[in-house]
């Protein structure tokens, strides 16, 4: 299990008997499961207490009522080595008591705070707002499955060799800094590429940011744009890309993908 503990030196006493803390999953203030979601960020009283893989049960030096903050934490770009709460989804609060050899079992939620800004397609509805770019060989299709709609991309052919579609132009993104990911639903049974095309008064830059693994059923991923954007500086807008591209290796190489949204 993955754990990082984080305490001051003087409340460290090995005489003190813990009290314990369980938290089995982190979900949406609906009750909906957030798989994607592998961390808990702890704070005692503003105080990080430690990061921990869900599940977790861990000890804590507090006695008596305490201020509990959970946050609800990823791995960035799909990489476990890059654990970090996600900056768009609120805090949870909890007064717990604690007693020294008890466990307390707490179930956390969150939800999007409220002033994050969506730039989204879900495949849901008619308008669409990804489209296919010039270097694409295919479009997509909408496919459903259990009520559910969701694109569906194919290469197949020795004479296809590329698929790409792009966002809308994106004009008003923060920077210096400020957060922007791209969240994104797919399954594939090739790698896909993600990455920005910052458009400049007189240029177009593309950037590649991200090689994603295939993955046999649906996975979430985050993918970190904060750089990029912020780094962009003088564009007029930016749209966000993911491409795939033929293995010959593979008699079809496919791509699923749902839920692609921009938050800022």
């Amino acid at each position: 299990m993955f754990t990082i503990i984080s305490c001051q030196k003087e409340d460290i006493d090995a005489t003190s008997t813990p009290a314990y803390l369980e938290i089995n999953n982190i979900t949406l203030d609906d009750g909906t499961p957030l798989p994607s979601v592998t961390d808990a960020w702890v704070y005692v009283n503003d105080q990080l207490q430690g990061v921990y893989e869900l599940p977790a049960k861990f000890p804590v030096l507090e006695e008596g009522v305490q201020t509990l903050r959970v946050r609800a934490g990823i791995k960035a770009n799909g990489i476990a080595s890059n654990r970090i709460y996600y900056p768009f989804y609120n805090s949870y609060f909890e007064d717990v008591n604690f007693t020294p050899n008890e466990t307390r079992t707490i179930s956390p939620t969150t939800n999007y705070l409220e002033n994050a800004e969506f730039e989204e397609e879900d495949f849901e509805g008619n308008s669409e707002k990804l489209a296919i770019t010039p270097i694409s060989d295919v479009n997509y299709e909408k496919l459903t499955e259990n009520s559910n709609s969701f694109a569906f991309a194919s290469l197949s052919s020795d004479t296809l060799f590329t698929f790409e579609i792009a966002s809308e132009e994106l004009e008003n993104l923060p920077q210096a800094g400020a957060p922007v990911f791209l969240e994104l639903d797919y399954k594939c049974n090739t790698r896909f590429l993600v990455g920005v095309y910052i458009n400049y008064p007189q240029s177009v830059v593309q950037k590649d940011l991200l090689w994603i693994s295939p993955k046999e059923d649906w996975n979430k991923i985050y993918v970190n744009l904060t750089s990029t954007i912020s780094e962009g500086i003088g564009a007029t807008s930016f749209k966000v890309f993911v491409g795939m591209k033929r293995d010959p290796e593979l008699d079809e190489n496919k791509l699923s993908f749902d839920n692609f949204k921009v938050v800022y």
